[in-house]
């Protein structure tokens, strides 16, 4: 690729990438699940439209596959462990025995009554029968649900791309069907396996991040996500289920005291929609709108069977174990939202060289499109009809950075070194810029806020909160007081990063002492209780005389 073509193909993608967003935009105001947009943008830039031609499907599962890893572990990272743990149970249930029905049920349904044969009509069952984590999170997540509720469905959608991959995998094969133990054996230990390398990974992760102080905070963000497509990759290295590792580990290292946890979920949250965007858009690409016509009527009734059916006795069978009041049961049957996942799947048959795979695409994406503007826009009033709902619920609400983001304001950090006047200089004295604030000191590795007569220590680490127009004042105010002491401004000390003597304007002449360690104004990142600030925060050492 020439230097010229590389322009084009940056221009085009960041194009695509800008209208994906303005068409989540659009989707959030109309109510509907993004990915639909994102599927019509594809079309549209495809080769009936636009011209653009994409018919690899190996290229299209690659980086699909890729894709569902990050939306996992992001998914992961922001599913809160208490929320989860008291739904592991039902939620591996619906996973694995609630896919096993649906996958019957739906495949007996295609067979019946469209005629497919048995591989076709089971691969088809098991392309469809897994919720889709992104569009699930997208959705329940603007709801007032029970946390319990919501969760159940979270955690199925995130567990239940591991057996559907292994039986499409399975029924891709050239044996066709395969004996029931031999599907089974895959089925646990993929399982356990990819269940094992996520949770090692996590808390590996989680050990080397709370004691490696990384040089920016930038860098905990990558290394967060990095650590989830490294379980993801060791996974099926082993021949293990990727997507289930990536998810739990997403889980450990999302609910773990780690540094700069906002901005890691920040950043995951932008890298799931980048995802989300891309996928979608490649799928939409994938497909050949003239075709899609013809697919129409074997979707709907694939897709009410479904629906109507097999979701339904799949939920009942899952949650037969648990008291689950059957007002969610209802619930968790319409919330099994489908999305890019069948779609990704329906390429592995494709690839895998079965007849008759390329008509399942389209039946596959047909259905994805048409229940999805059923079951999504649905769901809210399905929840208040059902009084599932509670409209008092907080929302939750990021405390760590957005406040200083609002203000256009940065949470610094000073260390009083050994030897420095600010030892023994009361809070109030500092004389700080308004609205600069000392907020937290750190003493002895414990916490306090101060009072104004708070006198402070050689060795404390002070928080201080600082607008963007007071922090170079509060700077050299600080470091001037680390110079001079107290009485800085009668000495006539500027605080300057650099000081020099002072010739001008007919002030005293002074020169900074042999001993000092100027201020600085470099972005740190160190581990708990070393006073490393946000995710945006700089560090400045007071000098000493």
């Amino acid at each position: 690729m020439t230097l010229p073509e590389l322009y084009v193909v940056l221009l085009a993608g960041g194009l695509v990438l800008l209208a994906g967003i303005a068409a989540a935009r659009t989707a959030s105001r109309l109510g509907l699940p993004s990915l639909l947009l994102f599927l019509g943008l594809g079309m549209v830039i495809g080769e009936d439209a636009l011209g653009v031609r994409f018919d690899d499907a190996q290229l299209a599962q690659t980086l699909g596959t890729c894709a569902l890893a990050i939306i996992l572990v992001e998914g992961g990272l922001s599913t809160r462990w208490t929320d989860l743990r008291k739904l592991l149970a039902p939620s591996a249930m619906l996973a694995t025995v609630g896919v096993a029905v649906s996958v019957l049920v739906t495949a007996a349904g295609a067979h019946l009554l469209l005629g497919l044969d048995r591989q076709l009509a089971l691969l088809l069952g098991a392309i469809v029968s897994s919720t889709d984590a992104a569009a699930v999170f997208a959705v329940l997540r603007a709801l007032p649900l029970p946390r319990r509720l919501a969760g159940m469905v979270e955690a199925e959608s995130g567990f239940n791309d591991a057996p559907t991959v292994i039986l499409v995998l399975v029924f891709s094969s050239a044996a066709g069907v395969p004996d029931v133990s031999m599907i089974g054996g895959q089925v646990l230990y993929q399982i356990a396996a990819g269940a094992a390398v996520g949770l090692l990974a996590g808390w590996g992760g989680v050990a080397a991040l709370r004691y490696v102080a990384l040089p920016a905070s930038g860098l905990y963000p990558l290394a967060t996500l990095g650590l989830g497509v490294i379980a993801f990759a060791a996974a099926g290295a082993l021949n293990a289920s990727g997507f289930m590792a990536a998810y739990l580990a997403g889980i450990v290292l999302g609910n773990a005291v780690l540094p700069h946890r906002a901005a890691t979920r920040s950043f995951a949250e932008g890298a799931g929609w980048l995802a989300q965007i891309g996928l979608f858009v490649m799928l939409g690409l994938l497909v050949d709108p003239s075709e899609l016509p013809a697919a129409l009527l074997p979707a709907l009734v694939v897709g009410l069977v479904l629906l109507l059916l097999a979701r339904p006795v799949s939920v009942l069978a899952g949650l037969l174990p648990f008291r689950v009041p059957w007002r969610h049961q209802v619930f968790v049957s319409w919330a099994g939202l489908r999305g890019a996942v069948p779609i990704v799947l329906a390429t592995f048959p494709i690839v895998a060289g079965v007849p008759g795979s390329g008509h399942l695409l389209n039946i596959v994406f047909v259905l994805v499109v048409v229940f999805t503007l059923i079951q999504g826009p649905a769901l809210p009033a399905l929840a208040r009809v059902l009084g599932v709902t509670q409209p008092d619920q907080a929302r939750e609400v990021d405390i760590e950075s957005a406040p200083l983001d609002v203000l256009d304001a940065e949470l610094l950090t000073l260390t009083v070194p050994a030897g420095s006047r600010l030892h023994g200089v009361e809070i109030g004295e500092l004389r700080l810029p308004a609205p600069a604030v000392i907020s937290l000191v750190i003493r002895d590795r414990a916490t306090f806020v101060p009072a104004p007569e708070t006198r402070l220590r050689e060795g404390d680490e002070l928080l201080i909160v600082a607008t963007a127009a007071s922090r170079e004042p509060a700077e050299r105010r600080l470091r001037a007081v680390g110079r001079r002491g107290r009485l800085a401004r009668w000495h006539g000390e500027p605080g300057h990063p650099d000081p020099r003597p002072d010739t001008s304007g007919g002030k005293p002449t002074w020169r900074s002492p042999r001993r000092r360690s100027p201020a600085s104004a470099s972005s740190t990142s160190a581990a708990p209780g070393t006073g490393t600030a946000s995710p945006s925060s700089s560090t400045t050492t007071a000098g000493a005389s």
